[in-house]
């Protein structure tokens, strides 16, 4: 999967259900470590509430890793109604906290699953999204008579170039879509008759 919707930035919602008050926040982990420290993030900007309770999907389709705690609530009332409403949405890269503050009054079963359930559909209803796309890093050494228009190449295939090395000939390293290699691959055969190639150096994410 080359591209996919991802979180744009993080935001915050609250909401108040019997005196308790649930305060949501959501945004993008790219990995695992990424979505651990989101929510050490939380419990550290409000350590005295009762419960953080999360949920993170990290990835999208077929290759997805997830964590999700129901943070002393009673078993099965807080996480996994959060982690369902991310199984639920498409989107990829994604890590939610559903604070507590407690209000004094007992919800129940039912109530806690509503509570927390709802306050991630609300948080992923106001979530702006953005299209994660894959990229690889690439690197292309040509002879000086091929720069400028490789410079060209390299912007009609929505390639960034990051550093460019000046020595006997030019080397031009740059970030680009994936599903956009390919083509520039062939694109610097036919233009150096098949003296330079593209090599890919990783993966860029």
């Amino acid at each position: 999967m080359t591209h996919y919707p991802i979180p744009a930035r993080t935001i915050r919602l609250e909401n108040v259900v019997v005196n308790s008050r649930f305060i949501t926040t959501i945004g993008r982990a790219d990995t695992v470590a990424e979505a651990k420290a989101f929510i050490q993030n939380v419990r550290a900007e409000m350590p005295d509430a009762s419960h953080h309770v999360y949920a993170f999907k990290v990835g999208y389709g077929g290759s997805i890793t997830e964590g999700v705690t129901d943070d002393g609530e009673p078993s099965g009332t807080s996480g996994p109604p959060v982690l369902a409403v991310l199984r639920g949405a498409d989107i990829g890269d994604v890590v939610i906290v559903v604070t507590r503050y407690f209000g004094g009054t007992k919800l129940g079963t039912g109530g806690l699953v509503r509570a927390y359930g709802g306050a991630a559909k609300d948080a992923i209803a106001a979530l702006p999204v953005e299209l994660k796309i894959e990229k690889r890093y690439i690197g292309i050494t040509a002879p000086y008579t091929y720069y400028e228009r490789l410079k060209i190449l390299l912007n009609e295939h929505h390639a960034e170039i990051d550093t460019e090395e000046f020595d006997a000939e030019v080397t031009v390293y740059a970030h680009m879509p994936v599903d956009q290699v390919d083509s520039l691959a062939n694109a610097v055969q036919n233009l150096t008759a098949g003296q330079v190639a593209l090599i890919i150096l990783d993966e860029a994410g």
